[in-house]
């Protein structure tokens, strides 16, 4: 499976040498859920405006996360919204996080915003609100999911279209599909724990005390990464 990642930053330069960069996280992340199939990642800096020729020139996409906001004015990300809206046109799968999540539902016509409830930061749960046919197998904990969350803006509303797959009181649209080619993921399954420490660790003279301890000790829970890879690759090949 060619998979293009439309990459939207980079890691800092210093954390780059211990965790990689998100491409290095996104293929081993892959590589781990699925290490007999790999996936061919195919990498177009978004961010500096580079783009497929055809978007046939891979099977699906993943939208990377930013430190920008889909809200920021910059010509780039309105070239982004522009490039997602020529995917739904043609029903081309795509995967957002974060803000790739974010980017989907703006280019859609929802809305997003800063919370008024502050940072998602560290391992958070979400309430599995509607099982679908293209998810792994998760035993009997099929009810939540747990991903290493980092962010301030939300989406506040959904696309006229979309429908609710996992959610919050933090975060009430945690994770939205449209049609069967687009899915929306506030979550980071790419992000290990000891990156989002690292995270933690770069905000802390920022953030209140509770957020950073809680934020620091959430840290204990196992996120559900490899789960959340194969529903993606699952999500890729499904057909309804």
């Amino acid at each position: 499976m060619k998979i293009g990642l439309l990459l939207c930053d980079r890691v800092r330069d210093h954390l780059q040498a211990k965790h990689g960069d998100y491409p290095q996280m996104f293929t081993q992340l892959f590589a781990s859920c699925q290490p007999n199939a790999p996936v061919e990642f195919i990498v177009y800096a978004a961010f500096e405006g580079e783009y497929p020729q055809s978007m046939d020139e891979c099977d699906g996409y993943i939208i990377s996360g930013s430190r920008a906001g889909v809200n920021d004015d910059e010509a780039w990300i309105y070239a982004l919204a522009d490039f997602v809206r020529e995917l739904n046109e043609e029903q081309k799968k795509c995967v957002g996080i974060c803000f790739g999540h974010q980017m989907l539902a703006k280019a859609l016509k929802g809305k997003v915003e800063r919370s008024d409830k502050g940072w998602g930061l560290g391992v958070m749960t979400s309430q599995i609100v509607q099982v679908m046919p293209w998810m792994a197998e998760k035993g009997d904990n099929m009810s939540t999911l747990s991903l290493v969350m980092s962010h301030q803006d939300q989406v506040k509303t959904l696309p006229q279209s979309a429908r609710v797959l996992a959610s919050s009181a933090f975060c009430p649209y945690g994770m939205f599909q449209v049609g069967s080619h687009f899915l929306g993921i506030q979550g980071h399954p790419e992000f290990s724990t000891d990156y989002c420490y690292d995270l933690i660790q770069l905000r802390s003279t920022i953030l209140l005390a509770d957020l950073l301890a809680q934020s620091t000790l959430s840290l204990k829970t196992e996120p559900d990464a490899l789960w959340m890879a194969q529903s993606i690759l699952n999500f890729y090949r499904y057909e309804e």
